[in-house]
């Protein structure tokens, strides 16, 4: 994530924001321009510790409008025209009744981590199409599992979601009972969308009969394994018998190991996962040096993180595992478990390292 100032008095503001808390100013997102924007035009003036936004600036006037869930769910991105909604809420299809209290703040904090996705894969230059209008999109079904069973997953662009992971307890519950390291409403998206991404980065890259497109697929399904495997078959047998012992010699996670396609999804989720909080070190301008007196026989990077770009991936990888580690040193010191709890084997970084590519191909850098 990139870091944000008041387009009026040039406070930091954050990516939600629909207030900069230093002058007043109300705010919204711009999808198109990428942007924290202010919703009305003005010249601000200091005097002392107060700032004071006079009308009239030398900028023609400019009409804006909040999504049409702004009120709803305090969504704060802007819309094309008032009364519809944004880029990123047109994208959801199905979501809690207005009279589901309980399952509307759920729905909001869903959505503000579905705001934040689809920033990131802006940001990545991929293509976020939305499934209401062209066949083979996006679209994304929230729902509150208390009246109705739910079952995430993906399925043809589809993605579900139990709103019921937004419920702290019933997450740790689950991350827990599944034995996983780390668990998030973020992380569950950043996965099913991963799932929509293989038929775009890699299924639909270049003409089925292109030579190039032969020999992506093939890389990949050395790398993950054939996608064709019986995916049902797979699933039973993964929750019979759970992932292998050496997993983590292989995998970025156990259920990786259950069929080649959520192996796909696990490392592409990774792989934002990774982007995102390098570029946001960088908005930030953290360096990490390291500790004085320790010697790096690997010549491990040390300096200022720099946004990590597309298609780079060693260079991204060299910044993240020393900023990994000061992570997880500040964590512990303050009596947590490890920020990052992860340890990147060689195929798993080779893995990591084609997500980039694929990524690179479709953003055509």
């Amino acid at each position: 994530m990139r870091a944000f100032a008041c387009s009026v008095c040039r406070r930091l503001v954050t990516f939600e924001g629909s207030l900069c808390l230093h002058c007043g100013a109300d705010l919204a997102f711009d999808p198109g321009a990428a942007e924290i924007v202010g919703l009305r035009t003005g010249v601000a003036q200091h005097e002392g510790d107060g700032v004071e936004v006079v009308p009239g600036d030398t900028d023609a006037p400019v009409e804006r409008w909040r999504c049409a869930n702004a009120e709803l769910i305090g969504c704060n991105w802007l819309a094309a025209a008032d009364g519809e909604l944004c880029a990123s809420c047109t994208l959801t299809r199905t979501r809690p009744a207005d009279g589901d209290a309980e399952g509307l703040e759920r729905f909001a904090s869903a959505e503000r981590s579905k705001r934040r996705l689809i920033f990131e894969l802006r940001e990545l230059g991929l293509p976020v199409v939305d499934g209401q209008g062209t066949d083979g999109g996006l679209v994304f079904e929230l729902l509150s599992s208390a009246n109705a069973p739910v079952t995430t997953g993906h399925a043809d662009g589809v993605i579900t979601m139990d709103l019921a992971e937004e419920d702290d307890a019933h997450r740790e519950t689950m991350r827990l009972q599944l034995h996983e390291r780390y668990r998030t409403v973020l992380g569950h998206l950043r996965h099913e969308v991963g799932h929509w991404y293989w038929t775009v980065l890699v299924e639909g890259a270049l003409a089925p009969d292109d030579d190039d497109h032969r020999a992506l697929v093939e890389r990949a399904r050395e790398l993950f394994g054939d996608e064709r495997e019986d995916y049902g078959a797979a699933l039973d047998r993964h929750y019979a018998q759970g992932a292998p012992e050496d997993w983590p010699a292989r995998h970025v996670s156990a259920y990786s190991t259950m069929h080649p396609a959520e192996d796909w999804a696990e490392t592409f989720a990774h792989y934002l996962h990774l982007w995102d909080a390098l570029q946001t070190a960088a908005s930030y301008r953290v360096a990490v040096a390291g500790p004085e007196h320790v010697a790096d026989p690997a010549g491990t990077f040390a300096g200022r993180i720099e946004a990590p770009r597309v298609g780079r991936f060693p260079e991204a990888l060299e910044q993240w595992l020393p900023l990994s580690y000061a992570l997880n040193a500040l964590n512990r010191s303050l009596g947590n478990e490890d920020l990052y709890p992860f340890v990147l084997a060689p195929p798993v970084v080779e893995k990591l390292a084609f997500v980039d590519r694929a990524v690179a191909l479709a953003a055509g850098r």
